[in-house]
């Protein structure tokens, strides 16, 4: 078995002629030596090659539209359009609901007519963040670290300006 495996690597280094002749005259037009390493070396990078040109062929033309899963640019542009209309629609929506539910309000006779404010229904419907923008014990400390270095830098800047004086 292993002398099948030394015969087969000798036969990819034995050179061969290909020679192409005119069927007619038997002229020769072309001769090469090759040998078996040589043709797949060619062939492996010829394929690795053709794969390449078809992949760059395809991520940077027009073409990767027509491969199922990709959408054009124009397309994703326009529905980036209309979410962002919908979003400002549903929010007036929104707005224009509360004010038509406090002057259905007002008329019914459950508000007083004083307390009706257009902006304070309009502060209804406004959602609060939900963002806690109280500091934490950490962050408290790094301000108090941060003002010491400030002061230490301005007393050692007016000490220096001072000495600079005399």
């Amino acid at each position: 078995m292993a002398k099948k495996k030394f015969d087969f690597r000798k036969k990819l280094f034995i050179k061969n002629r290909l020679v192409i002749l005119n069927e007619d005259t038997f002229e020769e037009l072309f001769s090469f030596k090759l040998t078996l390493m040589n043709v797949f070396v060619v062939f492996s990078l010829g394929g690795i090659f053709l794969i390449l040109i078809t992949t760059f062929i395809i991520a940077f033309t027009p073409l990767r539209e027509f491969i199922p899963g990709y959408s054009s640019s124009e397309l994703k542009r326009n529905a980036t359009e209309l979410a962002i209309k919908s979003d400002s629609l549903e929010t007036a929506l929104k707005k224009n609901e509360a004010y038509i539910n406090g002057i259905q309000k007002v008329l019914r006779g459950e508000l007083e007519y004083a307390k009706f404010n257009k902006d304070s229904i309009l502060a209804e419907v406004d959602e609060p963040s939900e963002v806690n923008m109280n500091a934490s014990e950490e962050e408290i400390k790094l301000r108090e670290e941060v003002s010491k270095v400030e002061k230490e830098s301005v007393d050692k800047k007016q000490s220096k300006n001072k000495s600079d004086k005399k």
